[in-house]
């Protein structure tokens, strides 16, 4: 059986329609967070968007129930339309489990299959010491990243005070969603450690996760 972790990034006042599809779907596990968007003002200004706060939704559903939820979002709230979002679908090789699997599938039984393997997108995900996002950002942007969304984080170490590789671990952390292509994920997590990794005040580090289906990239397609 495939299963996917399905993350949708909106404005926050279309969290609410994110939830409904999955509502609709009948999904158990619908999860929400708060975010900020990393657009610079001359971006905002080429496509004439307002910076807005960002809501991300995500929830854990089959191959079925992951194509509906793209077919939903482009039919309901445009979201391959710029300014209204992304939605994108990872692919999860394991659970915890057969209750696990039960309750995320509402006991359906394992058919088999397996998730596409071609990626042509990737999302990184990029830790860092809580207020450089803006330093993070303007490498990434260097190595062709066309933005990105923040969350607040904060670390579970023992003791702050330790060191990891002679730098200092700050507990308030943020965290970078940047979905980029596959052809361009090396660049922008070579840059983003060169100029912000964990041997600056930044303290960046970065990993990637594949992308099978995504909608609401179409703006940096036609780019």
């Amino acid at each position: 059986m495939e299963l996917y972790y399905v993350i949708c990034i909106t404005d926050r006042k279309k969290a609410g329609d994110v939830v409904k599809i999955c509502s609709d779907l009948e999904l158990p596990l619908v999860l929400t967070n708060l975010g900020k968007g990393t657009a610079t003002s001359e971006h905002l200004s080429l496509y004439n968007l307002e910076e807005a706060e960002k809501a991300i939704v995500s929830t854990v559903c089959d191959s079925d129930a992951m194509r509906q939820m793209m077919r939903q979002a482009k039919r309901r709230m445009f979201i391959d339309i710029p300014g209204n979002g992304i939605i994108m679908a990872i692919p999860m090789k394991s659970v915890g489990g057969g209750k696990t699997l039960a309750y995320l599938t509402h006991g359906k039984m394992p058919t088999g299959g397996t998730p596409n393997m071609q990626f042509e997108n990737e999302l990184i995900i990029v830790i860092l010491n809580e207020g450089y996002s803006d330093a993070v950002m303007e490498a990434a942007r260097s190595a062709g990243a066309r933005g990105g969304t923040v969350l607040h984080a904060k670390g579970t170490m023992k003791n702050q005070t330790e060191k990891f590789f002679g730098v200092s671990l700050a507990e308030e952390k943020d965290m970078i969603y940047i979905v980029a292509s596959a052809e361009k994920k090396t660049a922008i997590m070579s840059a983003i450690s060169k100029s912000a990794g964990t041997d600056t005040k930044c303290g960046a580090f970065c990993f990637s996760l594949p992308i099978s289906e995504v909608a609401g990239i179409r703006r940096f397609d036609e780019e």
